[in-house]
């Protein structure tokens, strides 16, 4: 039976900093509708833990004292997988009888709760993260946001579900084996999986701790592109993180109108015409939007895919909990007991041969990456009913799992982004994918896929009826014949800005032009007449930009197209020593943007040999 939805708050981050710096909202507001809204759906299991009035008195007092153009997340509301730590706050990992109350949150939870960000509460998943379904669980299944008697995904099943009901504007999963993906695709979001160490696994409870990714679920990629600055970042103090490369993959795919994806030669839809139909319309809306479609052996993905359960790595499971599932197994879900307990006769000599063998496929699998952007596949082949589900739990969770099982075994990222609606009324989603730390890169890629305006229907927030704002990057005309470092040209009520530090794309300050509904129109550089200085004071740092007559370099910068009407409230909060001027850029045009004062490049760091201030903060600042 579907459910037709009531159409709930616009949780966008765009929308609400917009009614913050207007001043018709509070965050104290907020949480009271928010609030109404959880109780309407409080048969759906999405919630092992919601915040009391107690629990959340702190973030408020701390919001309703603090200035809201100087946090990037303030009030934003947020949903935490219960396998990742919220100070004060039991974590049960979906097994209460092993919850703990941890004194300090994850380092992926303080991030954000520093930037402003509202924590909401702790949602359901499949118990100790093991499971695609979202069913596993002793406080219920968790349904499809769109007909209830589907499953929602797991294993962040409350995740996904607390943010398409337009409970919270994005929230925390996990992604050991498609838990970040398989949920978004179930209900019509987007799912980000980092690179494997990107993103610290400090304060969440393993699954695999070698392979385990923290993952993001929001309403769309400008939401995903604000919070991922704010998230990433090496942590000193998880013994798996890994830093961003200096010197950042090529995104030429993403920013040009050409780019080349792969293909599966082959494809696996157990049966699901209507899945395999919407498929090959998203390969040719790629092909619209300027893309070649290059045929691939999917052999080695699907090879690695069937090493992940069917190997020595669900040994990491039952390490995990060692201690427990020998002195306590019957606590345990009888499905995720079935998974785990009988990888205590694992072999080491097993897991080494495993390893060689995925080394092996590894190799052959990476081989296609030196002529392709990304690779394109369907998230999931088809959607189960609950139902289905519970009669065959173990073969259908394997075919969810089918196109996102291998990703972290062969060390790869991949952003989830909708591509449509089936006419059943559920969404269908797709996967682009690509080599470890190639996130941006795929982000840009998805977004444009995701507001493709050749589409029908135009994308809609999860289910809460919203549209998915046109104000975007890559929906505004940067796919077209026009050179990636030529701005496109604007109307007259717009104002072309040219930025070079915090107020780039993703950063710290970028919501301040996205809430007044700019629109990037080039990534490019500057002529090579300029020298750029890191700046003392902050948070958050600043570069200076200086033009000089002699031993100048160019640049990276972005122009962004500023409407009129918003450049004086703007203007009002940029500080000394910068100020608005004219830049000259790599193609000859002069266009405003910010500058310094010469006087600031005395005690302030040249930076200038690095090119610009994302490489400068990807070198750690």
């Amino acid at each position: 039976m579907s459910r037709t939805p009531q159409t709930p708050l616009n949780l966008s981050i765009r929308h609400l900093r917009a009614a913050y710096r207007e001043g018709g909202l509070t965050p104290a507001t907020l949480v009271e509708q928010i609030r109404a809204r959880i109780a309407e759906h409080a048969e759906d299991n999405i919630w092992i833990h919601v915040l009391s009035d107690a629990e959340l008195a702190p973030y408020l007092a701390r919001l309703s004292e603090t200035d809201p153009e100087t946090l990037p997340l303030y009030g934003i509301p947020f949903a935490i997988k219960d396998n990742i730590d919220l100070a004060g706050v039991p974590t049960t990992a979906a097994l209460p009888e092993l919850a703990w109350t941890p004194e300090r949150s994850a380092t992926v939870v303080e991030r954000l709760i520093a930037a402003g960000a509202l924590p909401v509460g702790k949602t359901n998943l499949d118990q100790l993260a093991t499971g695609l379904v979202g069913t596993r669980s002793p406080y219920g299944a968790v349904p499809n946001a769109f007909d209830p008697d589907y499953i929602a995904g797991g294993s962040s099943s409350g995740s996904a579900a607390a943010i398409a009901h337009g409970l919270v504007s994005f929230a925390l999963g996990t992604d050991t084996a498609g838990s970040g993906r398989v949920p978004a695709a179930l209900n019509n979001l987007v799912g980000i999986k980092p690179t494997r160490g990107l993103l610290s696994t400090r304060g969440v409870l393993p699954a695999c701790r070698t392979l385990d990714c923290v993952s993001l679920f929001t309403l769309d990629l400008a939401d995903a592109d604000q919070l991922m600055p704010i998230v990433a970042g090496f942590d000193p103090e998880d013994p798996f993180a890994r830093p961003a490369p200096s010197t950042p993959l090529r995104d030429q795919g993403a920013t040009d109108a050409s780019f080349r994806f792969g293909v599966p030669a082959t494809l696996e839809w157990f049966g699901d015409t209507v899945s395999e139909r919407l498929f090959e319309a998203t390969v040719r809306r790629l092909r619209a939007l300027g893309g070649e479609a290059v045929t691939i052996d999917f052999t080695p993905f699907s090879e690695a895919a069937r090493l992940l359960y069917e190997g020595p790595w669900v040994a990491e499971r039952y390490a995990a909990i060692e201690d427990w599932i020998r002195t306590r197994p019957e606590t345990l879900h009888p499905v995720t007991r079935a998974i785990i307990e009988p990888a205590v006769e694992a072999r080491a000599v097993d897991a080494f041969k495993a390893q060689y063998r995925l080394a092996e496929i590894k190799r052959a699998a990476d081989a296609c990456w030196s002529e392709l952007d990304c690779i394109l596949t369907p998230t999931i082949a088809t959607p189960y009913r609950i139902a289905q589900v519970a009669a065959d739990p173990i073969r259908l969770n394997s075919r969810l799992g089918y196109y996102t099982n291998f990703m972290n075994l062969l060390d790869l990222a991949a952003v989830a982004v909708p591509a449509g609606m089936r006419p059943d009324g559920l969404p269908f989603g797709v996967t682009l994918f690509g080599p470890a730390f190639s996130d941006v890169i795929l982000a840009r890629l998805a977004e444009r896929l995701h507001l493709d305006p050749s589409q029908t229907a135009w994308p809609t927030q999860g289910a809460t009826g919203h549209p998915v704002s046109p104000v975007s990057r890559w929906a505004t005309g940067r796919a077209d014949s026009r050179p990636a470092d030529s701005p496109k040209e604007t109307d007259p009520a717009m104002l072309p800005l040219v930025v070079c530090g915090a107020h780039l794309s993703g950063l710290a300050l970028n919501h301040q032009l996205i809430e007044r509904g700019a629109r990037l129109l080039a990534a490019t550089k500057t002529t090579p007449r300029y020298r750029l200085y890191a700046l003392p004071g902050g948070p958050p740092e600043r570069p200076g930009l200086i033009r000089v007559p002699t031993g100048g370099v160019a640049i990276d910068v972005e122009v962004w197209a500023l409407p009129q009407t918003t450049v004086g409230s703007f203007l009002a909060g940029i500080p000394a020593p910068l100020g608005l001027g004219s830049v000259e850029l790599a193609d000859g045009h002069w266009e405003k943007g910010f500058i310094c004062e010469g006087f600031a490049a005395d005690g302030a760091r040249d930076i200038s040999a690095l090119g610009g201030w994302r490489a400068y903060l990807a070198a750690g600042g």
